[in-house]
């Protein structure tokens, strides 16, 4: 064994499989070493994977030879006592397919092995002690999402220190299939809560063809039945979506209105971030200008929140629960126009049938089109933007509501005065039991841009869309 090392990490052919050197210090009394230093760790380009159990191995003659198998879940690998060579399979899904790297370790050497990545090791000295920090819990289920390799297949070709004739080998390891009949370890999945809604729609639209990803509506997963989540294997998911959501404004001030709310925009987000805290996963959460302090400029992500009515105050609630999960995007966004019931489509009916529709005119923002909010997320989480919160909407100069009827029924071919303004306060006086609406929803957008999005202007994005819309 070497001491006096210097920690470093080193790379190897297959990605994301990583050689650590641990400094050993030694005596006339033995050796000591850090064998898992976080910190340190994370500052040399380890993942911070989050180990919840530790495993040993122990091998009591040389020969001992154990694997090929692929687990799914990532594993810390170091040597207490004694050496083993080390061989490792790339067992997942993609052009690594069958990369294999092999390494002689002892108690100066650690491995760090991702999910998917096929793992052996031969003993070389008596009483090895073979240890492994892993970040999920073992269990009797979770063998059915291993992969498994023979260890003696040619298209690997590991060259074994003691022939594996000569060793000592389980029966279930020698019967393991070889590579060309062995099922890659697929990806792991991102679900998208609220399939059906219009953002759900999007998405299935911004991310079509993807086996990896998986879009469930309320009917299998309500964010309202906490049972409805502890039935996921969460072991098979790295992202969460979360595009559900009550969004019924005015009805969130009624009794019921009011449980439901709470039940799914702050309750549900709650416990998703419990899950992705615990699994280690990426939440996407979509939430609402609403949240905001009403003011008279536009909002910034470092505004303080001042929810006036019962829905904005469970969507506050909810990404206030959401900064509990490590690897979170909460999502702000406003008046979203998608495929569905919406203001713009309303309008273009009412154009169509020549009525003279009174739209309120001191409501300042800008229209969030639906595949322009999926593209935003799929943004953020293809190019691994730092976590945090996104004011997302379309770009371009802030409107009223009255403004963006009018130029609704200019592309629906009918006269814009056919829309007539209207302040808030005269238009509520109309009406009961109407929740309070954000004056200025208009919001900055620099922090999103920062990444790299592009967000398009929303009067570009509204012809688009109208012209898309049925003619009669």
């Amino acid at each position: 064994m070497e001491t006096g090392k210097q920690l470093r990490v080193r790379e190897t052919p297959i990605p994301g499989f990583l050689v650590i050197d641990l400094p050993v210090h030694g005596d006339n009394r033995g050796w000591f070493k850090e064998n898992w230093q976080r910190e340190k760790a994370l500052a040399l380009g380890l993942p911070d994977f989050g180990p919840v159990q530790n495993n040993i191995s122990f091998n009591a003659q040389p020969g001992v030879t154990r694997g090929i198998h692929a687990e799914p879940w990532d594993k810390y690998i170091s040597v207490a006592s004694g050496r083993v060579f080390g061989a490792w399979v790339d067992l997942r899904e993609g052009d690594s397919f069958g990369a294999t790297f092999t390494i002689e370790i002892d108690p100066s050497v650690a491995v760090f092995v991702p999910r998917g990545v096929g793992n052996a090791f031969q003993a070389l000295e008596p009483n090895t002690a073979y240890s492994y920090l892993v970040n999920a819990h073992w269990s009797h289920d979770a063998q059915g999402e291993y992969t498994f390799l023979n260890l003696a297949d040619e298209t690997a070709g590991i060259d074994w220190p003691i022939p594996l004739e000569q060793a000592e080998l389980s029966e279930k390891d020698k019967a393991h299939p070889r590579l060309a009949d062995v099922t890659p370890m697929p990806p792991r999945k991102t679900l998208v809560l609220g399939a059906n809604g219009q953002l759900g729609r999007a998405l299935q639209q911004q991310w079509a063809g993807r086996a990896d990803v998986e879009f469930v509506g309320r009917d299998r997963v309500d964010l309202a039945d906490p049972a409805a989540l502890e039935q996921i294997r969460w072991s098979s998911y790295d992202t969460i979506v979360n595009a559900a959501g009550y969004t019924a404004v005015d009805a969130a001030e009624t009794d019921q209105g009011r449980r439901d709310a709470w039940a799914v925009n702050a309750m549900g987000p709650a416990r998703l971030a419990s899950i992705a805290a615990e699994h280690a996963l990426t939440l996407v959460h979509v939430s609402s200008d609403y949240v905001y302090a009403d003011q008279e400029d536009e909002r910034d992500e470092q505004d303080p929140l001042g929810p006036l009515g019962v829905y904005a105050q469970t969507k506050a609630a909810g990404d206030l629960a959401v900064t509990a999960a490590p690897k979170h995007y909460i999502v702000r966004t406003s008046w979203v126009v998608g495929d569905g019931k919406n203001f713009v489509a309303t309008m273009a009916s009412l154009a169509r049938r020549g009525a003279t529709p009174q739209v309120v005119d001191d409501q300042i923002g800008r229209l969030t089109f639906a595949p322009e909010l999926a593209r935003a997320i799929d943004h953020l989480l293809a190019t691994g933007a730092p976590h945090g919160t996104y004011n997302v909407s379309s770009g371009g100069h802030a409107a009223s509501w009255a403004q963006i009827a009018k130029r609704v029924f200019s592309l629906m071919g009918a006269d814009a005065e056919g829309v007539k303004p209207v302040t808030t306060d005269d238009y509520d006086a109309s009406r009961s039991g109407v929740a309070p609406r954000p004056r200025h929803s208009a919001m900055r957008l620099a922090k999103l841009e920062a990444t790299g999005f592009a967000p398009r202007d929303q009067f570009e994005l509204l012809e688009e869309f109208v012209a898309m819309l049925p003619a009669a």
